[in-house]
């Protein structure tokens, strides 16, 4: 075959595949869920987007994906960091990758009121954090993510990376505790140093209405060029499923059960962070 011409086919070939996604798109004939999910959209474009900055940015490795249920609800839990949320993304695609499931990701209202950015998120798999909608897909046997530290994860200082913040007041854990499904618990290394959070704007984050304007070592002062995050190196460690299906009837609605669950997935994930963090040779490399 001449030089180039594997290219060529190659490019005409993914021409074609598109082509032929926009043409049943525009005629509706796709699916989405109660929720507005839409599988081809996710894994054939929005994951596939997301796969070389999870691979060749960030250089993510895996462990104990093994512990991620096949079939079946369950709930993966997460620290959260990052001053953006791209520990959401990076880990729905892990999981996608070397689990072959979707993850349901509960995220906050802002996200949702997000010009554009709403919309995908719903069609990426989102839906609101509540324990209704949570409780809906994962007895559904949907495998749901939560990032219970919310704003307060995303948005702590640079110096107190990888102390994890308050895990709210449980309600993920009522939602596994009333569907019976495990919980997984998942640590993620990396992402604390994508945006190095070191000031914070307050006048601004209150006339964009948003939890906090960032300021990092490279932004605002370099623009559009500052939003681009540092190559960390990211590790993820999923760990054993926390059954809850052994807990009595109305366990959920016991405040000291669920603080006690709460805990014990927030303590495995600080050891984990700990484990993880003394494995990694640097934050870059």
């Amino acid at each position: 075959m001449p030089d180039g011409e594997g290219d060529v086919d190659a490019w005409e070939g993914r021409l074609a595949e598109l082509l032929a996604f926009l043409r049943h798109r525009i005629t509706g004939d796709y699916e989405v869920d109660e929720f507005g999910f839409d599988v081809e959209l996710t894994e054939r474009f929005l994951l596939r987007a997301l796969r070389p900055l999870a691979e060749s940015w960030f250089r993510i490795e895996v462990f104990g994906a093994d512990n991620i249920p096949s079939v079946g609800g369950a709930l993966v839990v997460s620290n959260h960091s990052g001053t953006v949320p791209l520990d959401g993304l990076m880990t729905g695609l892990v999981v996608h990758d070397h689990a072959d499931r979707f993850l349901r990701m509960l995220a906050a209202d802002l996200v949702f009121r997000l010009p554009f950015i709403g919309e995908l998120a719903r069609k990426g798999g989102a839906t609101l954090a509540n324990s209704e909608d949570a409780e809906r897909m994962l007895s559904a046997g949907e495998l749901v993510g939560v990032w219970p530290e919310g704003y307060k994860g995303i948005g702590k200082p640079f110096a107190q990376r990888y102390q994890l913040e308050r895990f709210g007041r449980g309600g993920f854990v009522s939602a596994a505790l009333r569907t019976g499904v495990p919980i997984v618990s998942c640590s993620v290394v990396g992402a604390e140093e994508i945006y190095p959070l070191v000031g914070n704007i307050p006048t601004l984050a209150r006339l964009l209405d948003v939890p906090y304007f960032p300021v990092t070592p490279l932004f605002p002062w370099l623009g559009v060029l500052g939003m681009v995050p540092l190559p960390s190196k990211w590790l993820i460690e999923f760990g054993e499923p926390l059954r809850t299906d052994s807990y009595p009837e109305g366990a959920a609605d016991d405040p000291m059960v669920v603080l006690d669950v709460t805990n014990q997935v927030r303590e495995t994930i600080q050891k984990t962070l700990h484990s993880l963090l003394l494995q990694r040779k640097s934050a870059f490399s």
